[in-house]
């Protein structure tokens, strides 16, 4: 797969969903597509890190998910500490860490909170409001969601207040301010400009639609090819979505001034 992306020209290879620290070959993967002139990337829970961040050498960009402090056993289940002492090793290291953490109902209360946690582990920090999928219980959401609005636009006013003096959050104040209403007025590129290629190895059109457009193993540059009058349509009929990866990106692929001055991702 990764020798066929860059063969057609991919630039990054991002390795996420479950837990890509759960596979013992991962160092061999990031050492191939390191080889081969990728940009590396993973997003990890951080519950291996520890433990592995030796291992990631050809590693570029590392992403921990921490979505709360308090909160944090009640959404990820897991203990904080081991997650904190995980980044500490991975910039020992020599590692450039970021954190992402995903606005729920559960920490509002927590974001500023977590961009002091960021400013004292020296790191930079995302945020993106939790996407509330149809294929999950009406019931989690009552408990996950953004139910609480003025209390949601509240705490997302304070991470933009935070962003302009200079805090290290990585989004755009673009973003930001188009997050704080929950409307994604912008115009998606992702299916563009990145290939979502799922564990089973089938290219989809996105982590949103998921509309299977074929495999790895009938060919990346033929599928890609083949799918692309369906991929706009899938993006026409889109309702749209807040991950700021997708919405970062199309909005530096139009050249946005403020995005490009201000994304601090890569």
């Amino acid at each position: 797969m990764l020798d066929e992306a860059k063969d057609f020209g991919i630039g990054v290879y991002n390795a996420w969903t479950a837990e890509p620290l759960l596979r013992p070959d991962l160092p061999k993967i990031l050492r191939h597509a390191k080889e081969l002139g990728f940009v590396t990337s993973l997003i990890t829970n951080g519950h291996f890190l520890r433990r592995r961040a030796h291992e990631l050498t050809n590693l570029d960009f590392l992403s921990v998910s921490i979505d709360g402090i308090g909160s944090y056993r009640d959404i990820r289940g897991g203990d904080i500490q081991e997650v904190l002492e995980g980044i500490k090793t991975a910039k020992y290291e020599g590692h450039d860490v970021r954190i992402n953490c995903v606005i729920c109902g559960k920490n509002l209360q927590e974001l500023e909170e977590l961009v002091k946690l960021a400013e004292s582990l020296a790191v930079w920090i995302s945020f993106e409001p939790i996407n509330e999928s149809e294929e999950i219980d009406e019931r989690v959401w009552d408990e996950m969601g953004l139910r609480d609005q003025p209390a949601y636009q509240n705490s997302v006013d304070k991470l933009i207040e935070l962003k302009r003096s200079g805090a290290p959050i990585l989004n755009s104040l673009t973003y930001l301010n188009m997050i704080k209403t929950l409307d994604p007025k912008f115009r998606c590129h992702t299916s563009d400009i990145i290939m979502h290629v799922t564990s089973e190895g089938i290219i989809q059109n996105c982590r949103v639609v998921k509309e299977n457009l074929g495999k790895v193993s009938d060919g990346m540059i033929e599928v890609w090819n083949a799918s692309k009058r369906r991929r706009r349509k899938i993006t026409n009929n889109c309702h749209g979505c807040l991950f700021f990866g997708y919405v970062e990106n199309s909005l530096l692929y139009e050249f946005v001034p403020e995005v490009i001055a201000h994304y601090e991702w890569m």
